[in-house]
């Protein structure tokens, strides 16, 4: 069923596990996507949802996603007419889901699905929020040396200047205890793609149990970042919350 992100309202818990995909232009690979997150989600438990927040997108991805939602009775799409930006997209994808365990991954894939079941095994087993690392000694990565070194530098910054204990704020690879994350939601005010982090530190400073765990990861090929403007639009919000802290 197509939602406008005007017309989307929370719904009470029905499921166990609501998997988001944020899509922005997937036209090509939502429909694997789709249906390798299924086929994963099956192996883990028999209770699950897969929403698809596609974002503004202009190459057919939400016609694509309405067929999907005629094929598969799990699979729900929130259709937007503009581009809201990544964190939008994910933050009305929560408020609109009916799980207890709440997830994202990225939809090209690139942290392997294997570790999906620990995913979410680790909100299971207590844990308010867990996340996949890339970073981590025992990580297996292959991505682009600049790409690499840029995150290596942003992730270094939010742990320096916002008091992360995390290793790696970025990977597309989360997931969350239900009650917790609607809890901050209202508190995050990025829009895009430093959405991840601030909800990560919001969370630490909120006391919540948060478990980073080493992931096998592959560059996805391509990607809807523009590095140099990325990048430094993320410091700018780096510092932004920093001086929020300031004042707290």
């Amino acid at each position: 069923m197509k939602k406008d992100v005007n017309t989307v309202n929370g719904n009470h818990s029905l499921v166990e596990v609501s998997i988001v995909l944020p899509a922005y232009n997937e036209a090509d690979r939502i429909k694997s996507t789709v249906e390798r997150t299924a086929a994963a989600l099956r192996e883990i438990t028999p209770s699950f949802e897969i929403i698809i927040a596609e974002d503004g997108g202009t190459d057919g991805t939400d016609r694509i996603c309405e067929a999907l939602t005629k094929k598969y009775d799990y699979v729900v799409h929130l259709h937007s007419q503009e581009r809201q930006g990544r964190g939008r997209a994910l933050d009305r994808a929560f408020r609109a889901s009916k799980g207890e365990i709440l997830g994202y991954i990225d939809v090209d894939l690139a942290t392997d699905m294997k570790h999906l079941k620990e995913l979410i095994q680790s909100i299971r087993d207590g844990y308010d929020v867990a996340t996949g690392s890339r970073m981590l000694p025992q990580s297996d990565v292959k991505r682009p040396l600049k790409r690499g070194f840029a995150s290596r530098g942003f992730n270094f910054l939010t742990r320096l200047m916002l008091g992360s204990r995390l290793y790696d704020h970025q990977c597309g690879f989360k997931s969350f205890k239900r009650d917790s994350l609607l809890g901050l939601l209202d508190k995050v005010k990025d829009t895009h793609w430093f959405w991840d982090t601030e909800l990560l530190v919001r969370a630490q400073r909120a006391g919540f149990s948060v478990r980073e765990f080493p992931v096998e990861w592959r560059h996805g090929g391509t990607t809807k970042v523009d590095l140099k403007r990325d990048v430094i639009g993320m410091g700018s919000q780096i510092f932004r919350l920093w001086y929020e802290f300031l004042w707290d």
